[in-house]
């Protein structure tokens, strides 16, 4: 399979902060995203030749042309990509095509969501009319199938469950720009009120407020750019694309997503990774509930099957272990704006590889795994990045 690999590169990353952000707009988070990472590759807007943004909510933005009119970047190509919570890591993905492509040589991959004013208890509702076979249980609801069905099979508690959020919780007050900052207990999580049976309020992450940017070139143009000595390769990025509708399908068993053991499957062979756990050296991990990140790295074969509750509780993807996982604090911490989640994932992973994470620095990273899960488990995205030397 040809891939991404020697053909794209970072040249420069920006985020905002992640959180209750009432005085800030839509079109704040993407200014002050886009142009941190325009300052941090060395590069002026004009150079900037197309753009692509990840938007999940109409109120937040609808087409190329938000982005465009809040960056007030006018005439060139700008794509509104939606792909549920692989909406970020999905522009991400296009843009690099782009210039893999050789379409265009510097390109712009960013993603922003505004949840916070809407005023909704939950995710706001897409809207819509909808037939009888496609109507979505609330997210905590859908992930507490999956909870429900690996304590079955599995024998996982609600403390296998905690052993994640407790984890998260403490890299993710390391972090200056995390929503949440503060270590939680085992008893605190334990005792926190039900939001849908087993998964309590720690086991949830949060909706947000965020954006976050990237800047993406070819490796010929990097070398006259800013970070031309410690610039990020792109090894792979793949998305794979399952029902809508899981509940309806005989053979789904709701103990592993389809989506990302297929999209984690096709990055690995794009890559060149054979050995997940031996060559990657960490990993931003989709964790919006606590059952999620348990399956997820179990789908991406950083350890068996029925066997990441005791792989987590072991401290194997605690920050120092074996292969750290969500050392940013995760979606727990960050919270979850839709559409800036995958590019925000990207973003921390390009500054881990650098040596200059804003959080925990993992020690001589030289590569790294992002990966998402949107929907009803229906979209998973997986990008593996590298370090220049690799």
């Amino acid at each position: 399979m040809k891939g991404l690999k020697d053909r794209v590169v970072i040249a420069g990353v920006g985020y905002t902060k992640f959180g209750e952000l009432w005085d800030k707009s839509q079109e704040d988070l993407l200014v002050d995203a886009v142009y941190e990472a325009l300052e941090d590759a060395g590069v002026e807007p004009k150079e900037i030749e197309a753009g692509w943004v990840g938007i999940q909510y109409p109120f937040t933005g609808v087409s190329g042309g938000s982005a465009a009119e809040f960056l007030k970047m006018y005439g060139i190509p700008f794509t509104r990509v939606e792909n549920f919570c692989a909406s970020g890591m999905d522009a991400f993905r296009n843009a690099c095509l782009a210039v893999a492509s050789g379409v265009h040589e510097m390109v712009l991959a960013c993603g922003v969501e505004k949840l916070m004013d809407q005023g909704s208890r939950g995710l706001p509702d897409m809207g819509g009319a909808r037939g009888v076979m496609m109507q979505f249980p609330p997210a905590p609801s859908m992930f507490a199938l999956a909870a429900t069905r690996c304590f079955e099979v599995y024998g996982w508690n609600k403390e296998t469950l905690a052993n994640v959020a407790v984890k998260n919780h403490e890299h993710g007050s390391h972090h200056p720009k995390a929503h949440f900052r503060k270590p939680v207990t085992k008893e605190q999580v334990l005792k926190a009120p039900i939001i849908a049976w087993p998964l309590g309020r720690f086991d949830c992450c949060a909706m947000s407020d965020g954006a976050a940017a990237l800047i993406i070139t070819t490796p010929e143009r990097i070398k006259n750019l800013k970070h031309k000595d410690d610039y990020v390769k792109v090894l792979a990025n793949a998305i794979s694309v399952h029902t809508l509708a899981p509940w309806l399908h005989p053979q789904f068993d709701f103990t592993g997503f389809p989506s990302t053991q297929q999209a984690g499957k096709m990055a690995y062979e794009q890559a060149g990774i054979k050995d997940p756990v031996k060559e990657i050296d960490l990993v931003e991990c989709h964790d919006c509930f606590t059952i999620t990140e348990l399956l997820n790295i179990q789908d991406l074969g950083l350890c068996k099957k029925g066997e990441a509750g005791d792989f987590v509780a072991e401290g194997n993807t605690k920050y120092g272990g074996l292969i750290p996982v969500n050392v940013s604090g995760g979606l727990k911490c960050f919270g979850h704006p839709i559409g800036a989640t995958g590019c925000r994932m990207l973003v921390e992973l390009t500054k881990q590889l650098q040596g200059r994470a804003d959080g925990l620095q993992v020690k001589d990273a030289k590569i790294g795994l992002a990966h998402n899960l949107g929907g009803a488990f229906t979209v998973a995205s997986v990008t593996i990045l590298a370090r220049q030397d690799v």
